[in-house]
């Protein structure tokens, strides 16, 4: 059988093993869905926090023990936790997600008002962070023990400790406050409309910085297997045909070292969304991070159920992703996947 047929052969057997990947996952995905909202409520109801201090807010000092015990019965804040947590399930499964308490809002208003937001700014932080990887990872490894190598290894040792609020906040002080290039913080500047060319301008910043906090470990993940790819028998070959330097990095060696690259992206996905939220308290970026600190200290449970499977399940999709995109381009995954 030549090589085309092979091909052929083997696509749709990486096809259906990706497929079958997909079914177990989903069904993998539905009980750890459900542990981590009932683990949310249990949080919860551990809490130090009154819900209905939250609730009122400063006007509890003026209301009656009556009206505050009937605000609790109507919330039910006094019903143990498996009924809480039962009442809530059963609405969600209804298509009802409840009402947060801390914001006056249904649940659903606010995460569709929110999350967009949370996804541009996540999603542009790792497409930067993928772009300085390849370049900066690549160029490492071509020029390996040289100058370009020795310093991109020394500033991604060094920022692997950095946390994003403290790069966030130092950009802020360089960028905005020192050579006045962006704005500070928010979607638009005050008073504007929002407007593609405002969104894109206050967006530079902290996606920059959210993708820049993301990198260290990419970029030395892809500097190293490209290494280990430069020293494989077809990188070999193709050097002794002759070829120039950089058609055997780039179109031999870097291809292979990219199908590594894209899992560890996948098992990245859960600092980027701890990293988008701490970015977005910064920057005062109208994602879903004020909401999470919000229903976490007004101990609102509907609101931070929501936005924890919110989190658990991009981080379960990443995940996903990322290994069927290693079992459709890598030919060295078995087909049982």
């Amino acid at each position: 059988m030549n090589t085309a047929a092979k091909t052929a052969a083997g696509s749709p057997s990486r096809a259906a093993a990706a497929g079958r990947l997909v079914l177990r996952r989903l069904g993998f995905a539905v009980p750890v869905l459900v542990i981590v909202a009932f683990g949310v409520f249990l949080l919860a109801a551990a809490s130090p926090f009154d819900p209905i201090h939250q609730y009122y807010g400063v006007q509890i000092f003026d209301a009656s023990a009556q009206d505050v015990a009937a605000v609790r019965a109507r919330l039910g804040l006094d019903d143990p936790v498996l009924v809480q947590f039962w009442n809530w399930f059963s609405g969600v499964l209804s298509g009802d997600l409840g009402i947060s308490r801390s914001m006056r809002q249904p649940v659903a208003q606010v995460v569709a008002e929110r999350l967009p937001w949370t996804i541009l700014l996540a999603t542009t932080g790792l497409v930067v962070a993928v772009l300085i990887a390849v370049v900066l990872g690549t160029a490492a490894a071509w020029r390996q023990g040289g100058w370009i190598d020795r310093f991109v290894t020394a500033i991604g040792y060094a920022l692997e400790g950095v946390p994003p609020f403290v790069l966030a906040l130092l950009s802020i002080a360089v960028f905005s406050l020192g050579l006045g290039w962006l704005p500070v913080a928010g979607l638009t500047d005050a008073g504007s409309a929002i407007s593609i060319g405002q969104v894109l301008e206050h967006l530079a910043l902290p996606a920059l910085v959210l993708g820049v906090s993301q990198s260290p470990w990419l970029v030395l993940h892809l500097r190293q297997s490209l290494l280990s790819s430069l020293s494989e028998d077809h990188v070999v070959g193709a050097r002794a045909r002759g070829l120039g330097e950089g058609i055997v990095v780039l179109r031999h060696a870097l291809p292979t070292a990219l199908l590594p690259f894209v899992n560890l992206i996948g098992t990245r996905i859960p600092e980027l969304v701890t990293g988008a939220v701490l970015v977005e308290e910064v920057f005062s970026w109208p994602g879903v991070a004020a909401a999470v600190v919000t229903a976490a200290t007004a101990v609102d449970y509907p609101l931070l159920a929501i936005l924890a499977l919110v989190a658990t399940a991009a981080v379960l999709l990443g995940s996903l992703l990322a290994d069927v995109a290693a079992i459709l381009l890598d030919p060295r995954v078995a087909a049982d996947g």
